[in-house]
């Protein structure tokens, strides 16, 4: 009967100093995860940010430009290039509203459709 007990207390210390390794092993591998990824993400942090940091040196300051007088412009409609006098007439032109080109009973349809919308809004139980 010694026997047995000695045996069953071995296997059960056996299995203790096992999970222990087991363990131990885990917290080891937890430990390497965690210090390779904060240097990943050290890195990766001040990689990019000389970069970001200056705008390019060919870059024009904000101060220049603001005081700098504009005499050319690009036409909104085709992109070419226009002078001043020829950017203002062209601008003028497109702000004149062009005669509405819609058939007058289309518009009535849309009208009625707009109103219709709107009731429904006020009285949804209706079905018309």
């Amino acid at each position: 009967m010694g026997y047995g007990k000695n045996r069953f207390s071995s296997c059960v210390v056996n299995a203790v100093q096992e999970m222990g390794r087991f363990r131990a092993i885990n917290a080891v591998k937890l430990l390497i995860l965690i210090v390779t990824s904060g240097i990943l993400v050290v890195l990766s942090s001040y990689w990019g940010s000389a970069v970001i940091a200056l705008p390019p040196p060919d870059d024009t300051p904000e101060e220049i430009l603001r005081t700098k007088i504009i005499i050319e412009a690009r036409s909104p409609i085709d992109g070419k290039f226009l002078t001043a006098a020829e950017y203002i007439q062209l601008q003028a032109q497109l702000q004149e509203v062009p005669p509405p080109k819609l058939d007058p009973n289309i518009r009535d349809q849309i009208f009625l459709l707009r109103l219709r919308k709107t009731l429904f809004q006020f009285f949804p139980f209706l079905n018309f």
